[in-house]
């Protein structure tokens, strides 16, 4: 092996897979057909790093036109300095969105990189304090009719998943229906997540809650937007003690995880790898977490965030997302399927465990 200060970066390649939905798909807010991800490849040492994120194809040009000429020739090991010099570079584009993206995917392949130059699982690089990570099944999308909703949730209670998530907001006067179907479907014992992405305004939110508190709501996320951080602190004041309020998704900097834990206006902060810096960032959200004693949850992405997750303490559960959970498994060998509603890495495998299929995926690019 290289050593360490000579394990130059060869080379940088994107790809771009568009995936069609199984049906079409709604939340509260936004509705779609597909999915994209664009995937990147980081080569050093005879070693090929992936990472990807969940974004518009734009972010695989912005890739390849601003990020690539970073890192290619940059020590492998290094990621703290590839990671600052790709948010310097984008500065006059904003630290958010579309660029944020980029740098997400970008530093989750060096992360792999560098695990798999080590020979090493990526948990074990990080280092753990539990084996594996809980889930809970996410989908119940508000395009789906009554059976639908108790098929996909009610199966997944039946797996042993005991968390269950579904979207609402779309319709607010059907809601209160749609979560009693839910609720049915999933029984009296397993824990039921609701998530508005954000469609309803601070006094319908707390009525909904209102309203259902006979089918134990566990979990609200995004009652609001969750740029309201005043809205979301208010629903927190004043919902059921057992409903925890939970956002963070759409974090892309560490400025606004700050405001949302000392705004005292989550009880459950989520971080998303794929868009909020990568695994670098994604562990100093975490910190933030355990410092301000908030329980932490990845969103989205299981494969991505399974072994960062088992090192960190404040580390409360993981998003199952059906339409990533679909992906992950049609693009990567590798994925780990949940036992008893937890995933466990396998050990044998370096860096996020994943390999590309890319003869399966190859119909997919885009």
């Amino acid at each position: 092996m290289e050593y360490a200060d000579e394990i130059k970066i060869k080379d940088l390649e994107v790809l771009t897979y568009t995936i069609p939905a199984k049906t079409p798909e709604a939340d509260g807010t936004i509705s779609w057909n597909s999915t994209t991800m664009v995937l990147v490849k980081v080569m050093a040492a005879g070693a090929t790093g992936i990472g990807y994120t969940y974004a518009h194809p734009s972010a695989a040009v912005f890739i390849h036109q601003t990020l690539k000429i970073i890192v290619i020739g940059s020590n492998a090991l290094n990621i703290s300095r590839n990671h600052n010099c790709m948010v310097k570079a984008i500065r006059n584009n904003g630290n958010c969105g579309i660029a944020m993206m980029a740098v997400s995917a970008v530093d989750n392949a060096l992360w792999d990189l560098k695990a798999k130059i080590l020979q090493l699982p990526l948990c074990r690089l990080l280092g753990t304090v539990r084996d594996s990570m809980p889930i809970y099944g996410s989908g119940g999308f508000t395009t789906y009719t009554d059976k639908q909703l108790e098929e996909q949730l009610g199966g997944w209670a039946n797996e042993g998943i005991c968390f269950v998530k579904m979207k609402i907001g779309a319709h607010f006067s059907k809601d209160p229906h749609r979560i009693e179907v839910a609720r049915k479907a999933i029984g009296d014992n397993a824990g039921l997540f609701v998530d508005a992405n954000g469609a309803y305004t601070v006094r319908q939110a707390l009525m909904l809650e209102e309203k259902c508190r006979q089918n134990r709501i566990d979990w609200f996320e995004e009652p609001v937007t969750s740029d309201n951080i005043k809205g979301l602190k208010f629903i927190r004041d004043h919902s059921d003690a057992n409903t925890n309020i939970a956002a963070g998704e759409y974090g892309y900097n560490l400025f606004y995880f700050v405001k949302l834990l000392e705004a005292g206006a989550v009880d459950i902060l989520q971080c998303d790898a794929t868009r909020c810096g990568g695994i670098t960032n994604f562990l100093k959200v975490a910190a933030l977490a355990e410092a301000q004693q908030t329980p932490f949850s990845s969103h989205c992405a299981p494969s991505l965030h399974l072994h960062p997750s088992l090192g960190l303490p404040p580390f409360y559960i993981a998003e199952y997302f059906y339409d990533h959970v679909r992906i992950e498994k049609m693009a990567f060998d590798g994925f780990c399927e949940p036992v008893n509603g937890c995933m466990k890495p396998d050990l044998s495998r370096p860096g996020f465990g994943l390999t590309l299929k890319e003869k399966d995926m190859e119909k997919y690019k885009s």
